[in-house]
């Protein structure tokens, strides 16, 4: 991509209605055909949107993921718009929470949560996948990372290293632990001098309390848009060349040290 072009992000925070596919469906849908107005050409989807976190009925619940990947497909067709955001997948008797990129109307990646958080059980009930992604689309070179990820910036580096311009971020992110979020966020923008799109979700599903708050990070980690603790869709442009100039003056890649640490046992 040119060092000089624009993007318009967008992200569609909702509140997920748990194990109901055909209202999530329905918000999801409604939410990028706005963003889609405003001209936004890359929307990041919450994680987990189409049922959250059903773990009872999930592996039912997963077998409709193929359906709802099509109407997602058919969307990005009409409206010209990169969608990212992860689904229940069911491989065999395995479950993945999978994050799906589409550009153009045709999935041009998959990404497996690769760190699931025992802390609340999800290494019983899922999956966790093996490699990271970074991968070519038509406003850039998008990493995607899932939630709990967050926590870890040696996957971050290696996207970034990997040539990522753009970190996609789908999670459901419960309050009490919002101040973590906006402030790992912002690190993982900064110290790796790229975009970022995080869409959290927001409401309450069952015990959990979803605070929202999505963020758009310039390259910088200054916030473009934030959303509130309600359904919103937000939008913001990111500018490369900007990052190209950052990138310049501060020579985080330049002054790397990776024969020290590059190799961390």
């Amino acid at each position: 991509m040119s060092q000089t072009h624009k993007v318009m992000a967008g992200v569609a925070q909702f509140n997920i209605a748990l194990g109901d596919i055909d209202t999530n469906l329905s918000q999801a849908l409604s939410a990028l055909k706005k963003l889609a107005s405003q001209g936004v050409q890359l929307a990041v989807l919450p994680e987990m949107w189409s049922t959250g976190y059903d773990y009872k009925r999930l592996g039912q619940l997963a077998e409709r993921t193929p359906e709802v990947v099509q109407a997602l497909c058919r969307q990005s067709a009409e409206s010209g718009m990169v969608l990212v955001g992860s689904l229940a997948e069911k491989e065999g008797k395995a479950l993945y929470n999978t994050a799906y990129i589409i550009d153009q109307g045709k999935v041009a990646g998959t990404y497996r949560k690769l760190h699931l958080f025992s802390t609340m059980g999800e290494d019983r009930f899922l999956s966790a996948g093996d490699h990271s992604l970074v991968v070519s689309t038509s406003v850039g070179r998008l990493g995607v990372a899932i939630c709990y990820d967050l926590r870890f910036p040696e996957l971050f580096r290696k996207m970034a290293l990997e040539g990522a311009e753009i970190i996609c971020l789908p999670a459901e992110w419960p309050k009490p632990r919002q101040e973590h979020w906006r402030t790992l966020l912002r690190a993982r923008a900064i110290e790796n001098q790229l975009f970022v799109v995080a869409t959290n979700c927001c409401g309450i599903q069952g015990k959990l309390d979803f605070f929202g708050m999505s963020l758009l990070l310039s390259a910088r980690g200054e916030v473009l848009a934030e959303g509130g603790e309600q359904n919103v869709e937000l939008a913001a442009t990111f500018d490369f060349s900007e990052m190209v100039e950052y990138r310049s003056q501060i020579r985080c890649y330049h002054d790397r040290r990776p024969e020290i640490y590059g190799h961390l046992p």
